[in-house]
Order: structure tokens, then sequence, then C-alpha cells
């Protein structure tokens, strides 16, 4: 009863908050005013049943935890499947493989003719998954915020528009220049915040990515200004010309390998010692210090490697859409790449591809819902931090098992 009462005020409360928006509309053409009530029905009675399910919810989630910790048997708890495909080497090679196959036979089966439009989205949405992967270097495993990120995006692409257009060099050339040229700038961006945390740290990176913007906008005779540079060369396959789609599949299968390289190095960095040592910094960053990590070293790491994924698949973007303007790369991309990392699961790697395959394919095949799409988003955002604060996937970490050997004070059997 006390549920059915609170959601009920809530309802209320809703229908008073977005009376003036639902409800209230200008007919600027009749210059008369219309009053749709239905809408504020409906705007109550979605909210009523939003709050109830939330209620109900929540205090179901009460008694599991209430019924488990009265368990005596807790080795029965369900696993998930994220867990179950982390601890299964079979099941999880299985799955590995079931999406590579989908993934390289999927330009076939949805491109015909001169209809490569899907294939165009996923090189869009591909490329997002390796710059999610990237940030999750330095926010998810370092836990550096970071809300410039898309500069080193912009580096990136920069670098290939202008040696492509200056210099005449090829695309496979000017690929690993963009990468260490975004890993210049990252090591540039690290060092004069190196004791920065937190808050501080987000302003910091957020004025980088805005110095950067400016920079491109009036610096004409360099970077094109707010015209951009146009007529940026496709990647080149061994000098064969190739028509639209044929360009579009060989993107598509030059990003996908991209992602895959990206997920084997960030898998094994986050495996290794300096994984580790991130990690420990994003825990507790005196404790790690205390322990005898190079904090210089770690930050800088985290940084240089994130920003060389951004780097890298910035020479792809460029090569792509054959034009780039300062407008390419703007903070509400940065903010997306970051809610991939949160949605996904701090430090998952499964989680973040998740996240941003989502994000950039929903929007783009829900567009007969153009209006609601930033509503919708906010929406789950907001359910996303309430419910599963930890992300899709949540970062599980490797447990080690020792067998304990029965016997006498000595440890002999």
């Amino acid at each position: 009863m006390a549920n059915m009462k609170r959601s009920l005020g809530i309802g209320l409360w809703f229908m008073f908050l977005t009376l003036p928006l639902m409800v209230v509309r200008v007919n600027t053409i009749n210059q008369e005013i219309e009053w749709r009530w239905s809408n504020m029905i409906w705007v109550g009675i979605c909210a009523f049943a939003i709050a109830w399910l939330w209620q109900f919810s929540i205090n179901r989630r009460a008694n599991q935890r209430a019924h488990v910790a009265a368990d005596a048997h807790p080795e029965v708890e369900k696993l998930s499947f994220a867990q179950r495909l982390a601890d299964d080497p079979v099941l999880s090679k299985r799955v590995l493989l079931v999406a590579a196959a989908a993934a390289v036979v999927f330009p076939w089966l949805v491109s015909t003719g001169q209809n490569f439009y899907h294939v165009n989205v996923m090189v869009s949405a591909l490329i997002f998954v390796v710059l999610g992967l990237g940030l999750n270097i330095t926010v998810g495993l370092a836990g550096l915020l970071d809300l410039g990120y898309i500069a080193f995006f912009a580096v990136g692409a920069y670098t290939y528009a202008l040696l492509s257009k200056n210099f005449d060099l090829g695309f496979w050339t000017c690929l690993p220049l963009g990468g260490l040229m975004g890993m210049l700038f990252g090591i540039v961006l690290g060092f004069p915040i190196l004791r920065l945390r937190g808050d501080y740290l987000a302003i910091v990176t957020l004025g980088f990515a805005s110095i950067t913007k400016i920079v491109l906008e009036n610096w004409d005779t360099v970077f094109g200004g707010a015209a951009g540079i146009a007529n940026i060369p496709r990647p080149e396959f061994f000098g064969m010309a190739l028509d639209g789609r044929q360009k579009s599949v060989y993107t598509y299968y030059i990003v996908l390998a991209l992602v895959a390289l990206t997920i084997l190095v960030t898998n094994r960095l986050k495996n290794s010692r300096i994984g580790r040592a991130w990690m420990a910094l994003r825990e507790d960053e005196i404790a790690c210090v205390a322990m005898g990590v190079d904090m210089a070293r770690t930050k800088l790491s985290a940084y240089a490697l994130g920003a060389f994924w951004a780097g890298l698949v910035g020479v792809i973007f460029a090569a792509h859409n054959n034009f780039i303007n300062p407008d390419s790369f703007t903070f509400m991309d940065s903010a997306m790449i970051l809610a991939m990392v949160v949605l996904g699961g701090m430090g998952s790697i499964l989680g973040v591809i998740i996240a941003a395959l989502a994000l950039k394919l929903l929007p783009e095949y829900l567009r007969a819902f153009a209006e609601y799409r930033m509503l919708v988003f906010g929406g789950v955002m907001v359910l996303m931090m309430i419910f599963r604060p930890q992300g899709l996937i949540n970062n599980m970490r490797r447990k080690y098992e020792c067998d304990t050997v029965e016997g006498n004070h000595d440890g002999e059997k």
C-alpha cells in the first residue's frame, strides 16, 4: 500500500512538472494556444507505472539479498552469463567464433547492389567501439576522468588530412603516424596534470578539447578553418580502382581488423603489470604510490595509450568520410564516448563494445523517434545509474585459487 501511495505521488508530481511542456502548445500560424490535457494524463499513468515497477524491483532485490545472506549454501547461487562467459573458456571461444563469423559476413548479407547504407552505419559504430576501448584504458582502468578525449581523435584525423594533402602520403603510411601523433598529444596533456584529480582533472581535459577545437576553427592557413579539409583520399588497395560499395566494404574490414587488434591489446594490457598498476591507481592513488608504483609513468602511459587508439581510428574516420571540419569533433562526442564506458562497465571490454554498438546503432535505426531520442537516452542513463551503477557487465577480476593440503602442522599429508 505504501508503494501505491508513493507511486501515485510521483505520478502527480510528474504531471505538474511537465504541464507547460506536454499540455500547453502555442500555434504560431493561427495565433492561438492549444491545451492537450490527454498528454498530461498519459504522463501521469506512465510515471505511476514506472515508479511502481521501480519500488517493486527495489523491494524484490532487497528480499533476494536477505535470502542469499540467510542461505546456508551460497555455492548454489547462480552465476550471470557474463561470469560464466569469463570463467568458461569453451563458452567464450564459441561466442567469440560466432561473433567473428557474423562480423565477417555482415557486408555481404546486408549490402546489395548500390545499397551499402548499413555497411557505412556499421563502420561508424565500429569506429566508436575503438574510441570506447581507448577511453576505457584512461577512465575505466586508470580512473582518470577525461572529458576531452575527442581532441585526440581530431589529431589523428587532421594528421592524415594534412599529410595526404601537403605531402601526398598514403593511408597506410599515415595510419601509424596518426596514432603516434595522438600518443604525443596524450603525453603533452598528461605532464601538466599529473597531480590533479576528480573535477579538476575533468575541467583541464575539457579545456584541452575546447582549445583544440578553437585552434582548428581559427587557423585557416593550416587547418582550413571552419570550412575544413575536403577530398581526403580513401584507403588504397594495391593501386586497384574501387567503386563506392567496394570502398565501403574495404573500409569496414579495415576498421573491423582494428577493433580485433584493440581488443587483443587492451585485454593483454589489462592483465599485465601496467594494467594492475592502472587499477591500483584507480582504487587508491595514495596507497598505490606508497606501494612503490611510479605515479607519473603510470598516468602518462594511460593517457598515451588511450590517445594512441583515438589517433589511429581518427585516420580511418577521415579516410571514410573524405571530409573533416572542427564540427566533426564536438563535446557531445566526448560525452557519448564517456557514456559508452560508464554504461558498459568501467574496465569491462565486452561491456564497452555492447554499449558502443547500442548507443550508435539504435539512434540510427530509430530515426522515426528522432524527437524523443535524447529523452530516451537520458532516461536510460538515469535508470542505469540507479539499478546497475556498475554498468552492463561488471568488470570481473581474475580469481586465483589454490588447493588446500590436509595434513599435520609440517604441511605433510
